[in-house]
């Protein structure tokens, strides 16, 4: 069975709390995954993560920010499908409501 970890810092990191949440496929009632479940030192790393990127990222000049976020869409539309059936597997949604 598939485990989500967490993304912290640019990485995927396993999680150490030891608990996990259960993901379903709502089409088929039937367990796909599981999530790690978060502790309080995951959530303050996180939180370090985000507080230390900050500062780069707002003094960037915006041209620069706009066109690292164009380039995101543009892998976004790249990957539309496979994003799509992420959404559809996970939350139940048609792969046409998915992509929209």
């Amino acid at each position: 069975m598939d485990t989500i970890h967490h993304y912290i810092d640019g990485k995927t990191t396993e999680g150490r709390s030891g608990r996990f949440g259960e993901v379903f496929n709502p089409a088929t009632g039937e367990q796909s995954a599981q999530v790690a479940l978060a502790g309080a030192d995951e959530v303050d790393a996180v939180v370090a993560a985000a507080a230390e990127a900050f500062a780069p990222w707002a003094a960037m000049p915006p041209m620069r920010r706009a066109r690292i976020m164009f380039k995101f869409k543009d892998l976004a539309e790249q990957h539309l499908d496979g994003l799509a059936q992420c959404v559809t597997a996970e939350h139940g949604k048609t792969f046409s409501d998915a992509k929209g």
